[in-house]
């Protein structure tokens, strides 16, 4: 489903990327791991084509993510963002149809009937009138999961998507994550959430120094890692103090 070869970054003299390989395929939830700037969201970016690589090869369904290929990737993965990105100014319903309507080209009618039954799925249906700036961040982030599903995605990119929240608001969104998996959904996510990616991924990627550094089973690699970076990672995660 999702194919990195070689895949290379650099932002001026910095070097964020140093020939990345890993391959997801379709039905499998695929768990990014590491220390902050070792470059998992920029992996997550250039898949999306939000950040351009600068050698290697990145696919998509088959199809290379370049710049003529945009538009058609981005029917095929859907990203949530760490700071749900939601439009001020419309409300839950129509943040969810907005993709449909403006990018699908879907009828009005249609996209608002699925954006409910989307909405009813992330425990959002009541919801659907009010402004971002009336929901708690968990719901905010709920809906931006929604917004990602109606554009009817092969894959789903999620980029730290419970960082940004309050404790006690990241088990519902982690929760409608926990159901994307089991419907079988594609999805890579990049998290420091180790019991999540431990129990819901299929798989761990543990990323340093813009390298993977150790990619195996998530349970295996969670709780056994072969890597000693890997270990100290854990070690430190786990064990804060």
């Amino acid at each position: 489903m999702i194919r990195l070869d070689g895949v290379t970054k650099r932002f001026g003299d910095k070097v964020i990327l140093r020939g990345i390989d890993f391959t997801v395929p379709q039905g499998q939830v695929a768990c990014l791991i590491g220390p902050s700037g070792s470059g998992k969201s920029t992996v997550l970016r250039a898949i999306n084509g939000l950040e351009r690589h600068d050698g290697g090869v990145i696919e998509v369904g088959g199809l290379p993510v370049t710049d003529a290929n945009l538009s058609a990737i981005r029917r095929k993965v859907a990203m949530v963002f760490q700071r749900f990105n939601l439009l001020p100014h419309r409300t839950v319903l129509e943040n969810v149809i907005e993709g449909p309507v403006h990018v699908l080209r879907e009828p009005r009618d249609a996209a608002e009937a699925h954006a409910m039954t989307l909405l009813a799925r992330v425990g959002l249906e009541d919801r659907a009138s009010a402004l971002p700036s009336e929901l708690s961040g968990g719901q905010q982030q709920r809906v931006g999961i929604a917004r990602a599903l109606a554009m009817r995605p092969q894959a789903i990119l999620f980029d730290e998507p419970t960082s940004a929240l309050d404790p006690e608001r990241v088990g519902e969104v982690l929760q409608v994550m926990r159901s994307l998996a089991e419907s079988g959904m594609t999805m890579i996510v990049v998290t420091h959430e180790i019991a999540f990616a431990r129990e819901v991924g299929d798989r761990a990627i543990f990323m340093a120094d813009g390298v993977v550094v150790e990619d195996g089973p998530a349970r295996e690699v969670l709780t056994a890692p072969r890597a000693p970076r890997t270990q100290q990672f854990l070690d430190r995660v786990l064990n804060p103090l």
